[in-house]
């Protein structure tokens, strides 16, 4: 009896921690905050720190934790010759942010000028070599690292994740803003459905998804601004969001439902793509401070990044909901539920709308939810019009017990297919184009991963 002892207690003293019986609870976090390592080149070709980002790293763990985070990202933007000064001194300075906060987990990376592409959150695995590993793959495949144009080419991309995928531990990339740089809400900008899918088949289990809520939401809030300066939400100029949420995530059959319609396990992420906040005279909020991105996971670095790859996520706005459990089957967010042709199978949902006040000092209200299903058939398309809403719920439809709202519904199952949900409380049977200068605090949503069905 004692040798089994002996090795649990070395196991233990080697991890630090078991979590074998350790449940898996939502937690919250963002992957696209920026620090004054987000600097601007001088005219003398120095390169000057604060002069885009402008807060220290601990700075931005420690609002991270004032507002309800439990894991971040703590990234900067690429260019010429910076793999050195992250290595340098954007590094050490994250090791003391760690130190500064240690009870929340902080992810080294970095904003991937993507070859071929628009930029991508790189997330790095907490690993011993997390900043020899990111040097290495900055160095190597960013595009601008160098003044070398043939560096932007999406072959460099493909090559970057291959070898991403072929890492111990592997790292995480997600494409931020997709649809920013699109020249109409119908277009794409640099990162189109065909180069997410290439992205995916090339490493999928590196490349797992979008921002479904991109950052710099706080545009109509800044300090001064004029109908002359105001910028829309996000800095999506030509394709605007839709209640604060990308084109290709917001727009009902649109991209992700293609992607999923396709069969391809996606996620959908919601960061603040935080420099500069509105209270100093920027446009951004504090990461946690409007959006979150939620996953389901132990409080542990890589079962973080696993429920990010499984889609154990949802998002939301304004702290609209907190929770949201989804159970179809057996099956929750990011799982595939196996059911008979022509079954009744029955869905449970769970969510928490929070009874505080949001740090806008609001009591937001869940007005509606959406269930949206869609069907898997395994075809590649840019759009699934097989996409609809199957149900909508309204507070007459629920059941509310303190901050938890269940409700249920049941279908028959006749084909594979996915099924998402979506909430608001806003009362826009769709989200709509959001307009300049629009205060984002009333116009919150939230959106889970899908829960996949397959028909035996």
């Amino acid at each position: 009896m004692r040798l089994p002892c002996l090795a649990l207690t070395i196991l233990i003293a080697l991890t630090g921690r078991v979590h074998a019986e350790e449940a898996r609870a939502w937690l919250a976090g963002d992957h696209h905050v920026h620090s004054r390592f987000s600097g601007k080149r001088a005219e003398d070709g120095t390169y000057v720190l604060g002069k885009d980002g402008i807060y220290t790293l601990p700075d931005n763990a420690r609002h991270a934790r004032q507002y309800g985070l439990s894991w971040v990202v703590l990234i900067d933007h690429g260019g010429e010759g910076l793999s050195k000064l992250r290595y340098e001194q954007a590094y050490p300075e994250f090791l003391q942010a760690r130190q500064a906060v240690p009870d929340l987990i902080q992810f080294f990376g970095m904003e991937l000028d993507t070859p071929g592409g628009d930029h991508s959150s790189l997330i790095m695995a907490i690993d011993p070599q997390e900043a020899e590993t990111l040097r290495h793959l900055e160095s190597t495949y960013a595009a601008h690292e160098t003044k070398d144009p043939a560096r932007d080419d999406p072959a460099r991309m493909i090559a970057a994740l291959a070898e991403m995928q072929g890492l111990t531990p592997r790292p995480l990339v997600i494409a931020n803003h997709p649809s920013r740089g699109a020249s109409s809400p119908d277009g794409y900008g640099r990162h189109t459905p065909q180069s997410l899918r290439r992205w995916m088949d090339t490493a999928p289990d590196v490349a797992i998804g979008m921002e479904g809520a991109p950052g710099h939401q706080g545009a109509s809030l800044k300090i001064g601004a004029t109908p002359d300066t105001l910028r829309k939400r996000g800095y999506y100029e030509q394709s605007p969001t839709y209640g604060g949420f990308d084109a290709m995530t917001a727009r009902l059959g649109g991209v992700w439902d293609g992607l999923l319609g396709e069969g391809r396990h996606f996620v959908v992420t919601a960061t603040s793509d935080s420099h500069r906040n509105v209270a100093d005279g920027g446009e951004d909020f504090w990461p946690g401070q409007y959006a979150k991105t939620w996953v389901k996971a132990r409080k542990d670095p890589a079962d973080i990044l696993d429920g990010l790859r499984k889609g154990r996520v949802f998002v939301a706005t304004g702290d609209l909901v907190s929770e949201l459990d989804m159970d179809i089957a057996g099956a929750n967010l990011g799982d595939t539920a196996e059911v008979k042709k022509g079954q009744t199978v029955r869905v449970s949902v769970r969510l928490r709308t929070p009874a505080g006040p949001n740090a806008h000092g609001d009591h937001p209200q869940l007005e509606r939810v959406d269930l949206i299903m869609g069907d898997v058939t395994g075809q590649v398309a840019e759009r699934n019009p097989t996409t609809r809403v199957v149900k909508s719920f309204t507070p007459a439809d629920w059941t509310r017990e303190g901050e938890v709202i269940t409700l249920n519904w049941a279908f028959t199952a006749t084909t594979d297919a996915y099924l998402r949900l979506r909430g608001t409380a806003t009362d826009e049977a769709e989200p709509l184009p959001d307009p300049l200068g629009e205060n984002p605090w009333p116009d919150l949503w939230v959106y889970g991963s899908p829960v996949y069905i397959e028909v035996r």
